[in-house]
């Protein structure tokens, strides 16, 4: 009983606050846009509701004067109050449950209760579309304080002057459904938009994941390739004393700081980008690869299923570690999803050292879509832009127009002493 009395007073105040909200107006009256936004559906159905609009209120009125005698005076105001609401019910849905209530409520004190009903059936079927409108629009609470005021503060005056009681419960009845009913649709169309933004917010989410992890295993990598070249410069430093006799005291004590420089520069990267590695066991801890295991690349993607022709335009030259690096995974990436998105197609792969930059090239002639997010080495297109993007190159890669996909990435030199 404790149980029953608490939810009862519990229920007190949200039905108090429902009818509060149903009946001042206010900032938090919801002004929701139920109609499609593509045009071929959205004007037949603003011309429905405008054509039921008009009928409904010429009907109001139509039958206020022929068949329940109002004079014409009294029965246009009122018909226009009972329908006409309906043509902005569906943007803003409890100003116009209001406007038609009120009329409904004035034309019961109209009539004095002559008839078996006070309205035209006509403002019922535009009160019942309103109230669907309602249901809709508004939260549940307030839902609940429409279907509250309506029922007791339209049907039952209607009842206490001369409707018979059987009938306003059936109205009550329909009252209740049409706000449930509504209640139900908008429920479903707030889950459906809420799965909407939460797959779009997931989406963004994977795409920022693959950014990150991207990024990190280029920074593991440009480790492997600052340390041994850090390390190279250490060794040769130490060592030159020893190589060089009679080195003046000048020239190894320059040594020495590059030596302590390099050592230095050495275990700040190793301190920096060694958190990345106590995530990433399996990370690769060899030697970085390049250019020079070309051939090696296009021997897998040949046993694969596809068939790769290579070519080398230019004179080929030392390249710095990280183009080098880059180089070998766009051509590795592009390779890949050749073989997972058109297996068996004709790859064609170009490497051109031109003056300023290398240029590098895979095309193929499979049809497919559009590559997804790689399961292998790096994270597709989206780890392919971010090497680029990161030596200030430039990349561009898409569906061809004949068929099948191409990739080109042109990296800039940089200094490669």
């Amino acid at each position: 009983m404790n149980d029953l009395e608490h939810g009862a007073h519990g229920a007190r105040p949200r039905l108090i606050a429902g009818v509060r909200a149903a009946l001042v107006p206010g900032r938090d009256d919801p002004a929701v846009t139920l109609l499609p936004g593509n045009l071929s559906l959205r004007i037949p159905i603003l011309a429905l509701l405008l054509a039921m609009t008009i009928g409904f209120t010429a009907g109001s009125i139509a039958i206020a004067i022929v068949e329940y005698h109002v004079k014409p005076g009294l029965a246009w105001p009122l018909g226009v109050l009972q329908a006409t609401p309906l043509i902005f019910a569906a943007r803003w849905p409890l100003a116009a449950w209001r406007v038609a209530a009120a009329g409904l409520l004035l034309t019961v004190f109209v009539r004095h209760g002559t008839g078996f009903m006070p309205w035209p059936v006509t403002a019922i079927l535009a009160l019942i579309v309103i109230l669907f409108f309602t249901g809709v629009g508004a939260d549940r609470q307030t839902t609940v304080g429409v279907g509250t005021v309506t029922i007791a503060g339209v049907l039952v005056p209607a009842v206490v002057f001369g409707m018979p009681g059987w009938f306003g419960m059936i109205l009550a009845g329909i009252v209740a459904v049409a706000l449930t009913f509504g209640d139900a649709v908008g429920g479903r169309h707030s889950a459906v938009e809420e799965l909407r933004r939460r797959e779009e917010q997931h989406r963004q989410d994977l795409a920022r994941q693959a950014v990150l992890e991207e990024r990190a295993r280029i920074a593991r990598e440009l480790h492997d390739v600052v340390a041994h070249h850090m390390s190279v410069i250490a060794m040769q430093a130490e060592a030159a004393p020893f190589k060089i006799p009679d080195l003046p005291d000048a020239a190894k004590q320059t040594f020495g700081v590059v030596r302590d420089a390099a050592r230095e520069a050495l275990t700040e990267t190793r301190r920096v980008v060694g958190l990345l590695r106590s995530d990433d066991e399996g990370a690769e801890r060899a030697p970085q690869p390049g250019l020079d295991r070309l051939d090696e690349l296009v021997a897998a993607a040949r046993h694969s299923g596809l068939s790769v022709a290579t070519v080398v335009v230019g004179m080929p030259r030392p390249l710095d570690a990280g183009v080098d690096l880059s180089a070998y995974r766009i051509v590795q990436e592009s390779l890949s999803n050749a073989s997972r998105y058109a297996p068996g197609a004709q790859v064609h792969v170009e490497i051109k050292y031109g003056a300023e930059a290398l240029t590098v090239s895979v095309v193929d002639d499979g049809p497919r879509s559009t590559p997804a997010e790689s399961q292998g080495g790096g994270h597709g297109l989206v780890g392919m832009r971010e090497r680029v993007t990161m030596l200030d190159g430039r990349f561009d890669a898409g569906p061809r127009a004949e068929a099948g996909w191409s990739v080109v990435a042109e990296l800039p030199y940089g200094d490669t002493d």
